[in-house]
């Protein structure tokens, strides 16, 4: 081995591994998915997010026809309630 230069051990062909990103990090998963099958793997609803994908706003109808491949990149943005009355100030 060179100096200086690190080798890669390749992954064993019958192992395919697509791999994206998802919020800012590296994600590998084992073959393309479905955006609702991935929302499941993680635990999150679908109605609760709002998911843009390779720079696209994903309607959440279109989420169950919707398939993550390599080298996608995926932002999920969870909704959250709250906020305050404009007239009073409080929380709402």
């Amino acid at each position: 081995m060179h100096r200086g230069r690190r080798r890669r051990l390749r992954r064993h062909s019958a192992l395919p591994v697509i791999a994206l990103q998802v919020n800012g990090k590296r994600i590998e998963l084992d073959a393309p998915t479905l955006l609702t099958d991935y929302l499941e793997i993680l635990g999150v609803t679908p109605r609760a997010v709002a998911v843009e994908h390779n720079g696209m706003i994903i309607e959440r109808d279109a989420y169950a026809t919707t398939t993550l491949r390599d080298g996608d990149v995926v932002e999920i943005v969870r909704m959250v309630g709250g906020g305050s009355d404009v007239k009073t100030g409080s929380a709402v």
